[in-house]
């Protein structure tokens, strides 16, 4: 029977198969149970024999996770006895007398060294790398602050960039330590990302961000853990096939299209009112779905919405960039558009598929003026109409929610102003 009581607590007592006496030192092994009930004893032996074996199994693999839970095993043995845990260049460099106790402290009875008291006392142990999984979940820990920051639909989207890119890696290359990543790698890894460019799967746009996410990863975790390693992560991105960039909406469709008539009819009332905010506001797509109560001033001399993140309470929330943070006075549609919707669009606020339903229905109803037009695009005509305008740089930029790529000095208009130049292109 392999259970046998030990005292009060029962202790599971059973011959190691000659398979794994290479990476097991004992030939019978006796592991506490921890507990005095034989029933529970029964309960508890096929589950430790099975997570002994699986140990014995991946030491032969040379498992890392086992790896490393030996390189810590070795380096609590050694605190444990009252030894600093080092490496065995340094062990070389202490006094003959410390080496002789080490040495002496590790042997067996029979005058050889115990493998297990030789890597905690002898430092016999190499540290284990970091593998590529495990600096994904270094660099969460690292980003709390940014994570804390976000929407739980922005953590969400924001994760699984990362997530994507680390597990594309591991897919192709394998889970390999960080120490080992060699420019070898990243060609093959720039060579599956082609071929799936090649046959359509994805758009180089996407391939280059797959890589860039990647290389913030391990970059991110060199850095902050102070790796000091020569990580080869520049320049393999793929270079602009001419791809379709996004085109503005002319001003004739928009307003023939979108804003006159009744076309919009068949979207549901808060998607409409928020294409027709970003006609007059040039608002990402995210901003409008995100705006709240406290953030739409309709009762103000000069109506107008403000774009700022939200730091405290359950609706925290990022703003893209810190130039997103913005005030943009009301006009047009867009000012009849809050007027009906005073408190934000709730069923979009921190949830996805705006900009997917708005996109369908206007493709299936013929309402995009060509198939590379995306609701996005409202974005480029606000801004088109304001460069033809004679609007000047600042206030474009300031709209936009775009660096100006020089100090900004002044306010650049009070609100009275701002509006007067939004109200020229105003539809």
């Amino acid at each position: 029977m392999p259970i046998h009581l030990r005292g009060s607590t029962y202790h599971l007592r059973r011959r190691v198969p000659k398979r794994y006496a290479g990476v097991e030192e004992r030939k019978i092994v006796y592991v506490s149970l921890k507990t005095d009930s034989l029933t529970e004893a029964r309960r508890k032996e096929e589950e430790v024999w099975n997570n002994l074996v699986a140990q014995w199994e991946a030491l032969l693999r040379g498992d890392t996770d086992i790896a490393r839970e030996r390189y810590d095993a070795a380096r609590e043995l050694a605190y444990a006895r009252g030894y600093e845990f080092l490496p065995a260049k340094r062990i070389a460099e202490l006094p003959l007398d410390e080496i002789v106790a080490r040495v002496e402290a590790a042997m067996r009875p029979d005058g050889t060294i115990d493998d297990r008291k030789g890597r905690a006392f002898l430092g016999a142990v190499k540290e284990p790398g970091t593998t590529i999984t495990e600096c994904l979940e270094i660099f969460w820990e690292l980003t709390k602050d940014e994570a804390a920051a976000k929407s739980p639909n922005q953590r969400r989207v924001w994760a699984n960039s990362f997530k994507r890119a680390i597990r594309n890696f591991v897919d192709v290359i394998g889970d390999i330590e960080i120490e080992r990543l060699s420019a070898d790698h990243m060609m093959e890894l720039r060579e599956w990302y082609w071929g799936r460019i090649e046959r359509g799967e994805i758009k180089v746009e996407t391939a280059n961000k797959q890589i860039m996410f990647f290389g913030t990863v391990l970059r991110r975790v060199n850095k902050m853990r102070m790796l000091g390693l020569d990580l080869p992560l520049s320049d393999w991105g793929f270079k602009s096939q001419g791809e379709v960039t996004r085109k503005p909406f002319s001003t004739e469709w928009i307003k023939r299209v979108l804003v006159e008539g009744d076309n919009l009819r068949g979207l549901n009332d808060q998607a409409r009112g928020i294409v027709l905010l970003m006609v007059n506001t040039g608002l990402r797509p995210s901003e409008a779905a995100g705006l709240q109560a406290a953030d739409i001033r309709l009762d103000h001399a000069v109506p107008h919405i403000e774009v700022r993140p939200q730091i405290d309470g359950e609706k925290r929330r990022a703003l893209k960039t810190r130039n997103s943070e913005r005030v943009i006075p009301l006009a047009g549609v867009s000012l009849e558009a809050m007027r009906a919707f005073p408190n934000g669009f709730p069923r979009y606020y921190d949830k996805p598929g705006l900009s997917q339903t708005v996109n369908k229905y206007l493709r299936e109803n013929g309402l995009m003026e060509t198939q590379q037009h995306t609701l996005y695009c409202l974005r480029h005509s606000f801004e088109d109409r304001m460069l033809e305008a004679g609007i000047d740089e600042r206030l474009r930029r300031d709209f936009l929610g775009h660096a100006l790529g020089r100090e900004r000095y002044g306010s650049g208009g009070d609100l009275r102003f701002r509006q007067a130049q939004i109200q020229r292109v105003a539809l």
